[in-house]
């Protein structure tokens, strides 16, 4: 069986509560799961320690097993110390799309025109 470790929505409309479980890969966001292994509120600062919590030995458990953590529930386990960091390099996030590279292309085109139309008359 594929077991991940994820977030089970719960709370009402806008006001976001999440339950930290063990479940079956194939099961619903919001359906069957194994184990509650904690809680996660994110209309909590940033800073207070009630936004997650989490039972590290149980979590420790389901990894050994094999489950698979998700990549919201990764970063909690590093802010816990419980997982490293792994580096995560996204090269393609500053690249502007094709058609903000043409645009670019055009203006430098008409500035480099421009400065050789400068360039004579000033002589």
């Amino acid at each position: 069986m594929a077991t991940k470790i994820r977030l089970a929505r719960g709370g009402s409309k806008k006001r976001p509560f999440y339950s930290i479980v063990a479940t079956d890969s194939r099961m619903p966001r919001d359906g069957r799961f194994l184990e509650k292994l904690g809680t996660y509120n994110p209309l909590l600062p940033k800073d207070s320690e009630d936004r997650v919590k989490m039972n590290i030995e149980r979590v420790k458990y389901w990894l050994d097993q094999g489950a698979q953590p998700t990549d919201r529930i990764a970063r909690f386990l590093e802010a816990a110390g419980e997982r490293s960091k792994p580096t995560r390099a996204n090269m393609k996030k500053a690249v502007p799309g094709k058609k903000a590279q043409e645009r670019a292309e055009q203006r430098a085109a008409k500035a480099a025109e421009a400065n050789a139309e400068e360039a004579p008359a000033e002589e």
